[in-house]
């Protein structure tokens, strides 16, 4: 294909999965044809947009976009507009039938015929369209990134079978499909070779992960990890995101024996009132999520935990916000990503009666936000005099004896060396925070 240097521009929306296949977009597009990548938009030939529904009006979000794309194609008729991500299998043709001037739509499954997609649209002259879900086949044909930092990111398995009535994912990335063993682990050791010190494992349910070697072996998500941790250059592991009902206590005894998983938890709730996560189909209690937090503070006391919240869910009255509320109190969340419930075309909620007002679910939103603020202010002040495991990322703003670092719980910190301790897991005494950063010194 000669397109004679001609440049691409990604936008992407949404998790930070997305964010990972918009880096696999842009490496397949680098390695496979010989356009390149650029920042702005006005220069670009082929401009991508990958898009998530998991945001309210994630569809007019989409138009808004397009249409603003299209005044650079009503001046280059050249310019190919393609749209991903997670809208364009929930909408698939009808982005085309009212943006006619969309070239390709393709899906989150198929993401890697993406150079082939152009090719066809460039000699046929027609519109491309493919949101089909092959299975493994996006794992099987992924360029990865290129790194220039000692962490990162890795998916181990896509899509998700829970079917919660408020979310689309699972008619937006399709059932379940977890990545071979081998495969990861092969990726994984090909990374640490890199100088990657800190994996953080991807997907919609990581803790569903579950596959079968070529001995007929199982493997589960449990039994992912200490593989991973067996790699000697790993000393760092996180996953996100997770599901209540598949954190077993093979999860839990995974904690307990294996130290280098972050002593930080993401575990989404999104409802401490029972009644509303019945009518979400989230099939446990809060009494059950409680369980597994007691747990897992037996065997990692100081482990911090973040959760997602959905408020004003359709039937969510004073006495099941007040619950939820509760929740918030009683697990002592160091923070959250909390968002006013509002329907998604073709889940099963749509067809609630959504009785709560705006107005109602905005009040309830901020009273939560607050607590949530508040503790994770004071999650911040204990952080002061505290020793703290800092995997060194940067110099600080290119002073040759200062650096940055990441904690455990996400957390910035800044401190002196004067040695190079680039890549290395530093152990620091917190002195100070200014702004959103903490002060150290090396110990």
């Amino acid at each position: 294909m000669n397109t004679h240097n001609k440049k691409f521009y990604i936008k992407t929306w949404g998790c930070q999965i997305n964010e990972y296949d918009s880096l696999i977009i842009a490496n397949t597009l680098k390695k496979n044809t010989y356009y390149i990548q650029t920042n702005n938009f006005f220069e670009a030939e082929i401009l991508i947009l990958n898009t998530c529904s998991i945001r309210e009006k994630a569809q007019e979000k989409l138009f808004h976009q397009l249409g603003r794309w299209k005044h650079l194609k009503n001046k280059n008729n050249n310019i190919i507009i393609a749209v991903g991500g997670c809208v364009a299998n929930q909408e698939g043709s009808k982005i085309i039938k009212r943006a006619k001037f969309v070239d390709i739509i393709f899906g989150t499954q198929t993401l890697h015929r993406l150079p082939e997609m152009i090719e066809k649209k460039i000699k046929k002259k027609k519109k491309v369209f493919d949101i089909s879900f092959p299975k493994m086949e996006k794992f099987q044909n992924m360029i990865q990134p290129e790194y220039n930092n000692y962490a990162t990111s890795i998916p181990i398995m896509e899509g998700c079978n829970k079917y919660c009535s408020f979310c689309i994912v699972p008619y937006t990335r399709g059932r379940e499909i977890s990545r071979p063993l081998n495969d990861i682990i092969k990726h994984i050791t090909i990374l640490s070779k890199k100088g990657i010190k800190e994996i953080q494992l991807l997907g919609q349910n990581v803790n569903s992960y579950k596959t079968i070697d070529i001995n007929n072996k199982k493997y589960t998500f449990s039994k992912l990890l200490r593989e991973i941790a067996k790699i000697p250059a790993i000393e760092r592991i996180r996953f996100i995101t997770s599901h209540p009902m598949d954190f077993n206590d093979d999860l839990i005894h995974v904690y307990q024996d294996i130290p280098k998983i972050v002593s930080f938890l993401h575990l989404p709730i999104q409802s401490g009132s029972n009644k509303i996560l019945k009518l979400m189909k989230r099939p446990y209690s809060v009494e059950q999520y409680k369980t597994i937090i007691e747990k897992l503070k037996t065997v990692r006391p100081n482990i911090q935990i973040s959760s997602d919240f959905i408020v004003g869910f359709p039937g969510e009255t004073d006495s099941d916000f007040e619950d939820t509320m509760n929740i918030v109190s009683y697990i002592n969340f160091d923070m959250s990503f909390s968002f006013i419930y509002s329907a998604r075309p073709g889940t099963p909620a749509s067809k609630l009666k959504d009785n709560i007002s705006i107005i109602q679910k905005k009040q309830r939103l901020q009273i939560l936000q607050k607590q949530i603020k508040i503790q994770t202010l004071n999650w911040n002040k204990k952080m002061i005099h505290s020793t703290q495991n800092i995997l060194v990322n940067n110099h600080w703003k290119e002073k040759t004896h200062y650096f940055s670092g990441t904690t455990e719980n996400n957390r910035t910190v800044i401190f002196y060396n004067i040695h190079n301790v680039l890549g290395k897991i530093v152990k620091v005494k917190i002195v100070n925070k200014k702004n959103n950063i903490f002060e150290g010194i090396c110990i």
